[in-house]
């Protein structure tokens, strides 16, 4: 077998090895289902195959009542490809056909896989579809939430103009039902390797509504807040469209309405607009940017219209906002005894945010402004006429030492503390204020995982949390999901937590943060950071986006998956004119004694990679205009120098095994060849090989005789030359034709000859006579003819005199 063809043999042989993983699965369909399966990670190259002719493609559609073995032509499909399974619901002005349900479908051989259960929801007359959530009501979140059970829902709208997302919610909340107009969908989201919560949803026919859907918020008795979004949040709500919310709420409960993170268009015809519906009373219309109304009447309607919006310029807005409402009992006072001997270390700060309402606050029966209940006291607290928009609740504590040895020993967990259920509103904010011992540090880590910062791009889906230092100055906002696992401050600092889009923080009994108070650093801030492949990492400087301050350094202690490289970018990089000193960038290596980059303010900053552990180092200069301040992306991704050397180690380990095997195959060959090859003694002096069927030709025949050409190497007439003058040849010793017998004369002399008998035989008066050679001359000739160096062409000729010719053969 030929070198190449057994190379590309082994290197086929680890292609199909190395693709054995690949998945095979079968579906079938339940019944009025459409199975699509389709690829959603851009760029790869993925396939997924079926049918006898095994046809592969992006994606792959099945229709109910179908078994299909379903392949695909690479490992860990889940990674890139959805499983969504989608039925159809039809209504006509008196029922429909179906109801929501889903958890009894076959797919649990694709439990690894994320699956999406969708209903198209269809209307054939002029009344709505309306999905009922009595039995497991919903709460609406930001798109960029997750629900704590991983089962999300989302609702849309289908309109001539395109789809619209009325929003995305969970289980448990305020809202009671959902109506559509003419044609919508409902979906499920859940995601790889969690079961399916079996639940069940009735659809029946709506009422007729002119809006685009109209969502029912059922507001609990007691006080309470929440939060509802403009379709398309955060993107604009649909051009000249309606929305409606209705509000089921009780006679002695008042709601407080709320516009919030509000963007209004730029209109071309009419004007936005929301509208407020009650029974027995007129339709209430207000601007959007103006204080909403407060309902104290009952159930009423929220209806929020926008205009022909004016989006022909690049970057007009659109309309979004965020809908809070706030509930409260009317005229009853709410009457609370906040023991903050059971909450150690804390004290409770409650502010009215607006002073003209009509809220009222009471301490120990004392109207007051602002109440503050110390740590480690009880007090009595009032509130009359109080909403939760008009209270500003906190907490703060404060963890300190004046000296090491006095410090907790162990790191201090920060909780979100739980106040006495009397209390009416919920915590908008808590503080820890850490102050260490002089000279020491402040170290944070995060027990649910590692941090991030909040940059633009990389904003804050759920909690924040926000350092500060003693003067005022933020150091940085951060929040889980991040690389960041641990950080050092050589100074006192402050930390706040909060929720995104000021929502209300919940008790918890998970700490925000871990806090240990410990000895001096040589930084002023040190990060411990363990970036995650492939997924690029933003770190800035301290305070950003205002400027370090002077003479302030930072350093990020960079770690790295086995076998990766860091590569290093520096955006949004500003440097300052320095008064006295520089600032440095400085990138080193772990244990290694030299920088592997550093660059001045005066110097341009490249790129670089590391394909080590390394330290990220920067410090400012005393700034004379100004400032220093920089974000650095990381990406880690495969060493590809490391790549490299095990490609080139593996093709030559099998270029290596090809070879060996071609030799053992040769050496193999040539000895079962050998074991058959056996010479016979012919006294004639010809040797043949036994199994040829033909007798081997004479010299005549064979012209063995005949030189095609002599190389000067292979003469020695020099030497027969020089054995005459020393008198060892005579002239009968050069090269005589031979005149004795021919073969066939051999084979008739030989005849009367008896065999096995040694006999002597007579010498011919034609052969040369034996040389008569003493011992120590032969011995001469040996040293200094064959194994002495021979003297240069040019010289031997001259020696030789003229070149004899042979006249016969061997």
């Amino acid at each position: 077998m030929p070198l190449y063809r057994l190379t590309w043999c082994l290197l086929l042989c680890c292609f199909v090895f190395a693709t054995s993983g690949f998945q095979t699965l079968r579906l079938t369909p339940d019944r009025g289902t459409v199975v699509n399966i389709s690829n959603t990670a851009k760029g790869s190259l993925c396939k997924v195959c079926s049918g006898a002719g095994r046809k592969c493609d992006n994606s792959l559609l099945l229709k109910s009542g179908t078994s299909v073995s379903v392949e695909f032509n690479c490992p860990q499909p889940e990674r890139v490809f959805m499983v969504e399974i989608t039925r159809n619901i039809e209504c006509t002005t008196k029922s429909c056909n179906d109801d929501i349900s889903h958890g009894g479908s076959n797919l649990d051989p694709w439990l690894e896989f994320h699956r999406r259960f969708t209903w198209n929801l269809r209307s054939s007359g002029p009344k709505s579809v309306q999905i009922d959530f009595t039995k497991m009501s919903l709460r609406q979140i930001p798109p960029s939430e997750n629900c704590p059970d991983k089962h999300t829902y989302t609702f849309k709208v289908f309109q001539a103009t395109g789809t619209v997302a009325i929003g995305t919610y969970c289980k448990t909340g305020p809202i009671s039902s959902a109506q559509i107009l003419r044609q919508g969908s409902f979906s499920l989201d859940v995601p790889p390797e969690l079961e399916v919560r079996r639940d069940q949803f009735a659809v029946s026919v709506g009422e007729e509504i002119k809006s685009l859907a109209k969502i029912t918020v059922s507001l609990p008795q007691s006080t309470s807040s929440l939060a509802l979004l403009s379709p398309n949040f955060p993107e604009s709500f649909p051009d000249d469209d309606v929305m409606e919310w209705y509000f089921e709420i009780s006679n002695k409960q008042r709601a407080a309405i709320e516009f919030l993170d509000l963007t209004e268009p730029r209109c071309l015809k009419k004007e936005t607009a929301a509208e407020y519906h009650s029974k027995g009373r007129r339709a209430l219309v207000m601007a959007l940017a103006d204080t909403q109304p407060v309902q104290n009447q009952g159930d009423f309607s929220l209806i929020l219209r926008n205009c022909e919006m004016d989006r022909r310029r690049a970057g007009s807005p659109g309309l979004s906002l965020k809908l809070k409402v706030s509930t409260s009992r009317v005229n009853a006072p709410v009457l609370c005894n906040v023991d903050l001997r059971k909450i150690k270390g804390f004290s409770l700060h409650v502010e009215r945010v607006k002073s003209a309402s009509e809220c009222e606050m009471k301490m120990n029966s004392v109207t007051v402004e602002k109440i503050t209940v110390p740590s480690g006291t009880v007090s009595q607290l009032s509130f009359q006429d109080c909403l939760p928009l008009h209270i500003n609740a906190t907490t703060s504590g404060v963890i300190g030492c004046n000296q090491l040895k006095d410090c907790p020993k162990y790191p201090v967990p920060l909780v979100v503390p739980s106040l006495p259920s009397c209390f009416p509103f919920p915590l908008s904010a808590v503080t820890w204020t850490l102050r260490p011992p002089p000279h020491g540090t402040v170290e944070l880590s995060s027990s649910v995982g590692p941090l991030k910062q909040s940059l633009p791009g990389q904003p804050c889906n759920d909690s924040i949390i926000a350092l500060t230092e003693d003067d005022g100055t933020t150091l940085g906002r951060f929040c889980p999901e991040g690389a960041i696992q641990k950080m050092q401050i050589h100074t006192n600092v402050s930390v706040t937590v909060t929720r995104v889009g000021g929502q209300a923080l919940r008790a918890s009994v998970k700490p925000v943060l871990t806090a240990s108070l410990k000895g001096e650093i040589a930084e002023r801030y040190i990060f411990t950071v363990s970036p995650k492949r492939d997924k690029p990492l933003f770190l800035a400087t301290p305070g950003w986006p205002v400027g370090m301050e002077s003479y302030a350094t930072v350093s990020w202690i960079v770690s790295l998956p086995s076998k990766m490289e860091a590569h290093l970018k520096f955006v949004n990089l500003s440097q300052p004119k320095c008064a006295n000193r520089h600032t440095n960038i400085r990138v080193q290596r772990f244990n290694s004694p030299e920088e592997d980059y550093s660059r001045r303010e005066d110097e341009a900053a490249d790129e670089i990679s590391v394909s080590e552990n390394f330290y990220l180092n920067m410090s400012n200069c005393m700034p004379e205009r100004g400032d220093f301040k920089v974000i650095t992306e990381i990406t880690v991704q495969k060493n590809q120098l490391l790549i490299i050397i095990v490609s080139v180690v593996a093709a030559l380990v099998v270029l290596f095994i090809a070879v060996l095997l071609v030799v053992c195959f040769v050496i193999k060959k040539k000895k079962k060849k050998l074991e058959h090859e056996v010479s016979v003694y012919n006294p004639n002096g010809t040797s043949f090989q036994p199994g040829h069927n033909v007798f081997p030709k004479s010299r005549e025949d064979n012209e063995s005789h005949v030189y095609a050409s002599i190389e000067d190497s292979l003469v020695y007439t020099h030497l027969l030359r020089k054995g005459a003058e020393m008198g060892i040849y005579t002239e009968s010793d050069t090269y005589q034709s031979f005149m004795g017998h021919t073969d066939t004369q051999v084979s008739k002399d030989a005849g009367d000859v008896e065999t096995g008998v040694y006999q002597e035989y007579p010498v011919s008066s034609q052969a040369p006579p034996l040389p008569n050679r003493p011992p120590s001359h032969s011995h001469t000739l040996v040293d200094n003819v064959i194994y002495q160096t021979q003297p240069p062409l040019d010289e031997q000729s001259a020696k030789m005199g003229p070149r004899l010719e042979p006249e016969g053969g061997n």
